[in-house]
């Protein structure tokens, strides 16, 4: 039997009531392997999720759906690899 993560959706619910996602540009600081990239993507405009673990960022754009707006980057949170860019929101769930 697989391990199930946040079954009740606790993560996702406390998200959507801080933040509203629809049409934003989010930056996911420590996205891992995307498990909670996809309860907000589909929303957001556009989604870059970064991450240090390069086994972790090999799953999640495995298991990235091919219709959400996502990309990946091994990238610390000090060291942003965006330039310019700028987000709506940021998130950093989970992440040291």
């Amino acid at each position: 039997m697989p391990l199930l993560k946040d079954p009740e959706r606790t993560e996702t619910k406390a998200l959507h009531r801080f933040a509203d996602f629809d049409g934003k540009r989010m930056l996911e600081i420590g996205c891992g392997d995307g498990r909670l990239t996809w309860q907000y993507a589909k929303s957001a405009k556009f989604v870059s999720g970064i991450d240090l673990e390069a086994d972790d960022l090999r799953l999640a754009t495995i298991d990235r759906p091919s219709d959400l707006p996502v990309s990946f980057a091994r990238a610390d949170s000090i060291h942003l690899p965006f330039g310019k860019e700028k987000f709506d929101i940021a998130i950093l769930a989970w992440s040291l």
